[in-house]
């Protein structure tokens, strides 16, 4: 994913959901509807997320040093696990609360037609962030679908932004659905209800992202089609004739450390033996570009590799 049109998916987002943050306050105070306040709770979290998002940007941003040989890249990972965290305690653990207390002690609705209205306005604007982080993923999921791309991706601002906003529009449903039922069963319970069922959906979806952004954040190694590409650009049957054993790690969502042990023709001489090196490298950034980092040790082929 390129940081342009990652920025592009969280700006959107960030926009939305701060429209729809203060439109749902609005509406919460007129109404009363407790699924209407959680639901204005999850876009002030969604809001700080997409800061969160932005933050990490610029922080893996800073030049490698002494201490950071490798970079910052994953800054990235961490404050899209901070995003989840933050979207578990703030978003989840409130609507919770507020969903069984509603139960508990339900409260009547004033003015619901303002409640349909504003979830119907705040629904445009999550379409419209969810459309535009679809629309940014595309040339990244080449054809897998979008679930399938936040399980496999290693850049962690779009699945986090589909993610949320696809938890927003469910959660708009449900508020919507709470709405309509407290007004044709004139009974506010189900408004506590909506609000709790918002607060188990904010925990499935924090708990998914809090999954997926810890195995980033502790390494994830190339996808499968990326070591099938490597070891073969690795290999050129003339010099190098083959994968002794290989090790990548991604060090942030652009740059891959490529470790690998490949076994040398005997008989080469060394200049020989350091130009198939160089072509073997350039072989594989050339297949895959995010593989910046590689070390090659040139080694001969036994039964038993050390």
């Amino acid at each position: 994913m390129s940081a342009g049109g990652g920025k592009k998916a969280i700006f959107a987002a960030l926009s939305a959901n701060a429209g729809i943050a203060v439109a749902k306050f609005v509406g919460a105070a007129i109404t009363g509807s407790g699924s209407m306040l959680a639901e204005a709770v999850h876009s002030v979290a969604d809001t700080g997320n997409q800061g969160l998002l932005l933050l990490g940007q610029k922080r893996a941003e800073q030049e490698a040093d002494d201490l950071h040989p490798f970079g910052y890249g994953r800054n990235r990972y961490f404050y899209s696990f901070v995003v989840a965290l933050v979207l578990f305690s703030l978003g989840s653990m409130y609507a919770i609360y507020e969903g069984v207390h509603k139960i508990q002690h339900p409260e009547e609705l004033t003015s619901p037609v303002v409640a349909i209205v504003i979830l119907a306005l705040a629904a445009a604007l999550e379409g419209y962030s969810f459309m535009t982080a679809m629309r940014e993923s595309a040339p990244l999921r080449e054809g897998a679908s979008w679930w399938r791309f936040i399980r496999n991706s290693r850049s962690p601002e779009l699945p986090v932004v589909l993610l949320e906003d696809t938890g927003a529009l469910i959660g708009l449903l449900i508020a919507l659905a709470a709405v309509v039922l407290t007004v044709v069963t004139d009974n506010a319970i189900w408004d506590g209800i909506g609000t709790l069922g918002i607060g188990l959906l904010l925990g499935a979806i924090a708990v998914v992202l809090i999954v997926e952004m810890k195995s980033l954040l502790i390494g994830e190694g190339a996808t499968p089609a990326q070591d099938v590409a490597i070891r073969a650009k690795l290999v050129d049957g003339e010099r190098i004739d083959r994968v002794i054993h290989l090790r990548t790690e991604y060090l942030g969502p652009e740059e891959m450390l490529v470790a690998a042990k490949v076994s040398i023709v005997p008989g080469l001489e060394i200049a020989d033996i350091a130009a198939a090196i160089d072509d073997a490298e350039a072989r594989v950034r050339a297949a895959v570009p995010a593989a910046r980092v590689m070390y090659i040790e040139p080694d001969l082929y036994r039964t038993q590799p050390v």
